[in-house]
């Protein structure tokens, strides 16, 4: 499947942006079941960007600027072909040992509540697959999928009490079971194209597991299935504050305002 995809990120300020560095997570890799047959980035200071693939494998992109008049755009778009690999993550450079992704942070960390969810372990312990595959089911039917009610500073056991929230809130929690189960586990960050005639207007967020024997394995805990040809995968790493599309810091601009449009289509063949 060719999906287009465009994310553009705005910011307005009151007063002129006198230097910023910004760290820029939108450029997505190929492997074995994605294709990048086209990808641009046009943001201020690119024309000195310094590109490098950080410890977890992303591909980053670092751009600085100073003295800028009027809004900043960042626009991430192109081309991107996949296809169903029933969720194996095959092909990509891995860079950071698996212990890495055992590691919880607190927006991981999971609660008294959720642990839970494990008691019935023992039935599917002997088949890994079977395991996860039950533990995203229980994480998809105790937290309903609802905007509005979670933020990005939502924690898995926060959200869990809530008992609903968004996709960062299910892979949360799902990384906090998985890592408690010893799977090293990590958050992806990507895009999620619904169907032909279709478009999404927001980015996607979902887990991959790593499997003995089989390699990486990916669950998106909020649709309940593993990634197919619909899913683009863009980074990786420990949690969501750690693969943010957009992170930077800045003199002057002051009354930050962030709009961030994003579109995921099929593409025309």
């Amino acid at each position: 499947m060719r999906i287009a995809i465009s994310h553009a990120t705005r910011f307005v300020y009151d007063s002129n942006v006198d230097y910023a560095v910004q760290r820029l997570l939108l450029t997505p890799l190929n492997f074995d079941s994605q294709h990048i047959e086209s990808w641009t980035i046009r943001a201020a200071g690119m024309a000195n960007a310094l590109q490098y693939f950080d410890g977890l494998g992303n591909a980053v992109t670092l751009t600085t600027f100073s003295n800028h008049i009027g809004p900043v755009e960042i626009i991430a778009e192109g081309i991107v072909t996949c296809r169903d690999a029933q969720g194996l993550v095959k092909g990509l450079v891995e860079t950071a040992p698996l212990a890495v992704y055992l590691r919880q942070t607190m927006a991981t960390l999971p609660s008294t509540k959720i642990l839970r969810l494990l008691v019935d372990r023992t039935q599917n312990a002997a088949n890994p697959l079977r395991e996860l595959h039950s533990l995203m089911y229980l994480v998809h039917s105790n937290v309903a999928y609802l905007t509005g009610v979670t933020n990005s500073q939502t924690t898995a056991a926060e959200a869990f009490e809530n008992g609903s929230g968004v996709c960062q809130d299910h892979a949360h929690i799902f990384l906090g079971l998985a890592r408690s189960l010893g799977y090293p586990s990590r958050y992806v960050t990507g895009y999620l194209v619904m169907g032909i005639g279709a478009a999404s207007t927001a980015s996607h967020a979902w887990v991959e597991v790593n499997v003995q024997d089989l390699g990486w394995v990916g669950f998106d805990v909020a649709n309940c299935i593993c990634p197919t040809e619909q899913y683009v995968r863009v980074a990786a790493g420990i949690d969501a504050a750690g693969v943010t599309p957009v992170r930077g810091s800045r003199r002057g601009g002051v009354a930050e305002t962030m709009t961030v449009e994003v579109r995921v289509e099929i593409a025309q063949q």
